[in-house]
């Protein structure tokens, strides 16, 4: 656990009162069967897992002394570790009402101990892993929407404008080798526990792409039957591809006049060609890499694009690492798309003024980028005490870094891994390139 960094109290119940309305926003416009939807292995009910986000807080942040639940099921209800997924929808959940209220109690209890007892750096940091819980469920209720063909989101809270043009980025950035600390410093103000510690790894010379893949480059791939030539796909891709039969990416179809167009939520639109390539799994991002003779960067390059900064000739890595890839402030204004602003994902050349220091473009926001590498703990990795966060997943899902147009910008950062299984395409996921060793 780390917080030396601190926030102050204020600026905690701040966001967890804005994740709180974010929830309730998410679900607000829905009705009471698509509150429950269809039983699928992708998505929770989403009655369920309002209530759980809120049973989550409760269980680490108001009953670390085993004080009793809000509610007496609760326990029962929303235990997801206890749980079986596909037992949640037969579970007898209270009404959207009672459900309401008993997130509003727990919320309304978190705030008056947040403002009795001033917290110390243990308690900063079950307040900061509620909160990000939280946020992180706002995130997958965007994808549940998708995935079920709802109305997009309208998300609580001011909106901000977004530079959506921009058009293409072609072209790769040099980045020169050298070592590089891998991971979390202890001066941040929370960090996960598979981002522990900063670790020096040696990095070789490589070339990264400026800006994730677009539409209009997948595009080429698709019509040039990349989906059914054997050669681009692994063992393991091409078993996946002919279970799903998959052609082209899940929401894309085919319109008169041989163009394409996607499923956004309840809408067919236009296919946005400058836009990045999202919703494909890490099996469609490995056979688009090889078709095109290029790779997928490891994390660690990944990490080194972002957040390095070369050396005064060029030739190596300093010792400064950024936050972010324009810096060390959280000056997202200008700089990523986050927090749901733009409603969706913006030209991959849009924020030139969040380019890292090599040149590298929107490495935060947008879209979620897969990857290399396999989700697996760094050297000396303890788990924190929420021990189901990160070890239960290492070996079998694959890293994705940098967030998307729906991460929150209080969350994000350079270090920050996310993780999910090759097959996830409901993710909010696209992938840069690097040219092939």
């Amino acid at each position: 656990m780390n917080t030396h960094a601190k926030t102050s109290t204020s600026e905690l119940a701040r966001a967890l009162i804005d994740a709180r309305s974010r929830t309730l926003a998410l679900v607000a416009d829905l009705t009471d069967e698509q509150l429950m939807g269809p039983r699928l292995a992708i998505v929770n009910p989403l009655l369920w897992e309002i209530g759980h986000a809120a049973w989550f807080q409760e269980k680490w942040v108001l009953r670390r002394d085993n004080a009793g639940s809000v509610r007496e099921d609760a326990d029962a209800l929303y235990d997801s570790m206890a749980i079986p997924h596909d037992s949640r929808w037969d579970l007898p959940l209270p009404s959207r009402a009672d459900t309401v209220a008993y997130m509003q109690q727990v919320l309304d209890r978190i705030l008056e101990q947040l403002n009795t007892i001033a917290p110390d750096d243990e308690d900063a940091y079950f307040y900061h892993l509620a909160l990000f819980h939280e946020d992180m469920h706002d995130e997958a209720f965007t994808y549940t929407r998708q995935t079920l063909g709802y109305p997009r989101p309208q998300f609580g809270g001011g909106s901000q404008e977004v530079q959506t043009g921009g058009g293409p980025l072609p072209g790769d950035v040099e980045i020169p080798g050298g070592t590089f600390l891998l991971g979390a410093t202890s001066d941040l103000p929370f960090v996960f526990d598979n981002e522990k510690w900063a670790h020096p790894v040696e990095i070789r010379p490589f070339r990264i792409a400026r800006a994730p893949v677009t539409n209009s480059e997948f595009v080429v791939f698709v019509d040039d039957k990349g989906y059914l030539r054997r050669e681009f796909w692994s063992d393991e891709g091409w078993r996946w591809r002919e279970k799903v039969g998959g052609e082209h990416p899940v929401y894309w179809h085919r319109v008169p006049g041989a163009h394409w167009a996607r499923r956004c939520y309840d809408e067919i639109l236009p296919l946005e060609e400058h836009q990045p390539i999202i919703h494909v799994t890490w099996y469609e991002a490995e056979a688009y890499c090889r078709w095109a003779r290029r790779r997928l960067p490891t994390e660690a390059e990944w990490e080194v694009a972002a957040s390095a900064e070369p050396t005064p000739d060029g030739r190596g890595l300093s010792g400064h690492k950024r936050r972010f890839p324009w810096g060390d402030e959280p000056a997202f204004a200008g700089r990523g798309n986050l927090d749901g602003r733009a409603g969706g994902c913006i030209d991959v050349g849009a924020l030139p003024d969040g380019d890292s220091s090599f040149g590298c473009r929107q490495m935060i926001g947008n879209v979620w980028e897969w990857t290399s590498t396999t989700f697996g703990p760094y050297p000396g990795f303890v788990a924190d005490p929420y021990k189901e966060y990160s070890q239960p997943w290492f070996g079998t899902h694959k890293v994705l870094r940098g967030g998307c147009w729906v991460t929150r910008s209080r969350m994000i950062r350079n270090t920050w891994r996310n993780y999910y299984t090759l097959d996830r395409r409901d993710v909010l996921a696209g992938f840069r390139t690097c040219a092939g060793r």
